[in-house]
Formats: structure tokens, sequence, C-alpha cells
């Protein structure tokens, strides 16, 4: 008997495993090289910033908060001040790395708080069709009819702004836009097949929300986080300039650069590395974001 051929189209290489979208995300990380420079630029300042106290004391061997009046306004490269003094003859080093950890703080629990509470508003308005939903659209409609520049302001403006009460104030004013965010993903998969079944089997709502849902949004929440931890950093430098920001002598990078603008002649070093450190901060935030959004987007080749 003749050998008879297969037709058969081979769509996949049967040896070859598949593997799941956090799998192929890391693939993809690992070779952009712009995003994991920016991560390892992140991940320096948090180490510099977060062990700022050790550096301080047993390196720089200096307290941010202790004014030294002969020493003030140094330049960069004096003896024992590698980016010179400010105005009370305070180490301009020292004073970054606090800041960094204040700053930093600031907007990384901010950001968590808002993501946290926009997570559960979300999932529950869109798990809740009718009143409830119809409710929280409300409330969200209406805080977002109010510049929310102004609304931060308000609020600032009636508690003291220390760094507890400003996390709680961003986060309080802020939760909107994650909200609608988590709303429209649940809206979109709340009828998918994996949902249904389920539901077939008796799962509650919490339980789907919370087991099967909440799973699947954690690719965009990511994404949404490290967005909002640059947009957390640029609110509280904004706050700074109109002194309802944290209060010095606690250093944050914001507070920094707004009070050193008049020295921006005779020691323009003190408004230079705030604003550069904002910047570089910002910016490796949102690149991360942006490789993060090409990692997890099931349309990207590998």
């Amino acid at each position: 008997m003749a050998a008879t051929t297969s037709n058969v189209l081979q769509l996949q290489d049967p040896n070859r495993r598949s593997r799941t979208l956090w799998q192929r995300a890391i693939s993809r990380l690992r070779r952009d090289r712009l995003t994991l420079l920016a991560m390892g630029v992140l991940l320096a300042l948090m180490l510099l910033s977060y062990g700022s106290p050790l550096v301080n004391r047993y390196v720089l061997g200096v307290d941010p908060l202790l004014p030294d009046t002969p020493n003030r306004l140094l330049p960069f490269g004096a003896p024992g001040h590698l980016l010179g003094t400010d105005d009370l003859g305070r180490d301009h080093l020292a004073r970054l790395l606090s800041g960094g950890q204040v700053s930093l703080s600031i907007s990384i629990f901010s950001a968590l708080a808002i993501l946290g509470i926009g997570l559960v508003v979300g999932l529950v308005m869109g798990f809740s069709p009718g009143v409830v939903d119809d409710i929280f659209n409300w409330l969200i409609t209406t805080l977002d009819s109010l510049p929310s520049l102004y609304l931060l302001i308000a609020v600032s403006a009636l508690l003291q702004p220390s760094p507890q009460a400003l996390i709680l104030i961003i986060a309080v004013t802020s939760w909107t836009g994650a909200a609608r965010l988590v709303r429209g993903e649940t809206i979109a998969r709340r009828e998918l097949d994996y949902v249904l079944a389920a539901r077939t089997l008796g799962a509650s709502r919490w339980r789907i929300m919370f087991v099967h849902i909440l799973p699947n949004l954690l690719s965009i929440l990511a994404i949404s986080l490290t967005v909002g931890i640059g947009g957390v950093i640029l609110a509280e430098s904004a706050l700074s300039f109109l002194n309802l920001g944290v209060q010095p002598p606690t250093p944050t990078w914001g507070n920094m650069l707004i009070d050193s603008r008049i020295y921006y002649r005779t020691a323009p070093h003190l408004i230079l590395m705030p604003g550069l450190l904002i910047s570089i901060t910002v910016l490796c935030l949102f690149v991360l974001g942006d490789g993060l959004r090409d990692a997890f987007d099931p349309r990207t080749e590998d």
C-alpha cells in the first residue's frame, strides 16, 4: 500500500511548553534594557534613601536636621560636604537622602492606598449593577467634577500636613481614577466563561471577585501603581510650593526644592539636586510603567 502523506497544518511545536502571562512578561522584561535600567535606578535610589539613617551616621557622620550656621551655603565639593550645605549649614547630601525616604514613603503608601480603595470600590461597582453602582457612580462623578488639585489643597489646609496626614489626604482625594479602571475591567470579565463556571459551581460573589477576577487584574494594577507613585511625587511637590506639604525641618524633595528657590543665584546646587532627583525618579517610574504595559500586552511578540 502506498504511503500517504498528511497535509495537517501544525500550528504549534508539541515539544514547546506553553507559558503563562506572567512568565511571558518576565521574559520580555529581561530583554527590555531601558526598563531594566529604570528599575536599577529606582532600586538604587530606594536603597540609599531607606538606608539614609545608617549612611548619614556611619558614612557621612552628620545629622541632616542639625544646623551649622558657620558653614552655610557651601558649594559642591566643600571639605566634608560633597554636595555642599544649605542656608542653615546642614549637609545637602544627607538631607537629600533623608528627604528621599520621606518622599518615596509618601508616594508609595499613597499610591497603594489609592489602589486599595479603588480596587475594592471598583470590584463592588462592577459586580453590583443597579443602585449600588449608581450611588458610587454619582459619588465618583461628583468628586471628578471638582479640580483634583483644588480639592487636595482644600483638604490639606484643614489638616496638619504631616507625612501620615498627607498620605491620607492624597488617598482620599485621588481614588476615583483607580475605581473607574477596576470597574471597567470587572465588567469586561464578569461574563467570561471561567466566571460563569465558578458561579454555576456555587461560588459566592465575594469569592468570584477576589479569587477569580482579582488575579487577572494584577498586571493592570502593577502598571497603575508605578504611574501613580510618580504622580504622587509631583503632587507632593506642588503642595510644598503652596506651603501645604510636609513642613520643615522634616525634609522632602519637594520642600527642599521650594525652600531653596530664593538661593538660585548664590547657591544653585540647592535647587539643582532636588529637582534632578524628582525628575529622574518620575521619569524612571513612567518608563517602568510603559515597560510593564508592553510586557503584559498579549499582542506583543516574543
